[in-house]
């Protein structure tokens, strides 16, 4: 038996069908509000959550705003982790993972907005892992046991910042304020039936762009934590974005836009729809890479 942890007003709660409760409510102050801690309390969760009908709901989940289920210290991500997204993006399958950092100030809950600066933001549907024990070395054998639960990312990136310069300014591109959504809850390793076999969808309004299955990383979870962790110790809470498959806007020239309702799925964690706001433009485009330049749309696209 393992958890559903998500937040509320920046309050840990565990989620059981359509129920939340407060776990400091429920815990008695034994296991903290706030999410970072809680998950630090990974047996105490997993205790109060296997009783958890014994306690009396705090609320319905359908009344309330989910906010993301962890504010995280430290953010990575892997580039061109799935074989057909390379492939589409016409690079090499790398021989390494491409490790790059989101600014953890990006991350937003699963139904916040994502607030635009260009004509030419995209999406990138991902299975993000959070960490729930500290560790430097990880071996890939012992890996999992430094997962606390798998959630549904999206790492939206401003084309045109991110390629601006040689090379790629990746982390500034793909860390705008809201370009982090997380959610809608932290399910905890246990409770899959094959952790290693996720679907993944991702929706622009009602046109499907991404569906795989996660089977189909390059780099797999825990070698992604052995690596990392052979240079950089994990926190508890540090996310880890494990890369998107093919289907992203960038190669088809279509980008995301004003009003767009970006819907994205994995199989037993749930579903994020995020409404995209177009807030104002970049100072100039002078800087648009010119591969980009030609996908710009017109106002009548």
């Amino acid at each position: 038996m393992g958890f559903k942890l998500g937040s509320i007003n920046n309050k840990a709660v565990l989620i059981s069908n359509d129920n939340y409760f407060d776990i400091e409510t429920i815990s008695n102050g034994e296991v903290s509000s706030i999410s970072i801690e809680a998950l630090e309390s990974y047996k105490k969760l997993t205790n109060l959550y296997s009783k958890i009908d014994e306690f009396e709901p705090t609320g319905n989940i359908n009344d309330i705003s989910l906010d993301p289920p962890v504010i995280p210290r430290n953010v990575f991500a892997i580039g061109l982790n799935y074989r057909a997204h390379a492939e589409e993006s016409n690079m090499e399958i790398p021989k390494f993972p491409m490790i790059f950092t989101k600014h953890s100030t990006c991350i937003s809950g699963p139904t916040s907005n994502i607030e635009m600066k260009s004509d030419l933001v995209d999406y990138e549907a991902e299975l993000v892992a959070v960490i729930g024990k500290s560790g430097k070395d990880i071996s890939k054998d012992t890996a999992w046991d430094y997962v606390a639960g798998l959630t549904v990312g999206q790492d939206i990136s401003d084309r045109p910042v991110q390629f601006h310069s040689t090379p790629p300014h990746f982390n500034l591109g793909k860390s705008f304020d809201t370009f982090g959504p997380l959610g809608p809850y932290i399910v905890s390793t246990d409770e899959f039936k094959n952790k290693e076999s996720l679907k993944l969808e991702c929706w622009v309004n009602d046109e499907k762009r991404q569906d795989t299955n996660t089977d189909d990383l390059i780099f797999d979870i825990p070698y992604i934590i052995s690596y990392i962790s052979e240079f950089i110790t994990l926190n508890v809470g540090d996310l880890i974005f494990t890369g998107t498959p093919a289907g992203v806007g960038a190669t088809q020239g279509k980008f995301l836009k004003d009003g767009d309702l970006l819907k994205t799925s994995i199989e037993g964690i749930g579903t994020m729809v995020n409404k995209c706001v177009r807030i104002k433009d970049h100072s100039n485009t002078d800087h648009f890479p010119e591969f980009l330049k030609a996908r710009v749309p017109t106002k009548d696209e």
